[in-house]
């Protein structure tokens, strides 16, 4: 019995360690994306409860544009028209999206990108989640 017990420990043990794949987070980063925490290098967490700005995401293969919106009561956005490109790359196991502007190039690695949440770590090593953006319900 305890041979049995130790297999299923062993089991969990490892499914748990188990790497996501870069190629299928590909497909979980287009959205509208609301920042839920900041988790800074030297461990300090910032938690944001409400956003009056959210990123919209839009990927097409190995590309794609991150711009920043407002979300209005009636469900539409509305956006100040920039956008920052990327491109898609997958290196060391790891998705990273490569940005590049007139005035600067930065990467940021992918730690996770599920249907709900994306998780991406930048250049100063901060920790950002992320989840759906949720439009908003009103009750009568």
């Amino acid at each position: 019995m305890k041979f049995y017990f130790y297999i299923l420990l062993t089991s969990f043990i490892f499914s748990g360690c188990e790497k996501p794949n870069p190629e299928a987070q590909k497909q979980n980063l287009s959205g509208y994306w609301e920042i839920k925490t900041v988790k800074m290098p030297d461990g300090e967490k910032k938690n944001f409860d409400m956003n009056t700005v959210v990123d919209y995401i839009e990927v097409k293969s190995d590309s794609g544009t991150r711009t920043k919106v407002s979300p209005k009561f009636d469900g539409t956005f509305t956006t100040n028209g920039v956008s920052e490109n990327f491109t898609l790359k997958i290196e060391e196991d790891s998705l990273r999206m490569y940005y590049k502007t007139p005035f600067d190039e930065w990467k940021e690695t992918v730690i996770e990108a599920k249907d709900s949440t994306l998780t991406v770590k930048n250049r100063d090593n901060k920790i950002y989640t992320y989840s759906k953006f949720k439009k908003f319900e009103f009750k009568e």
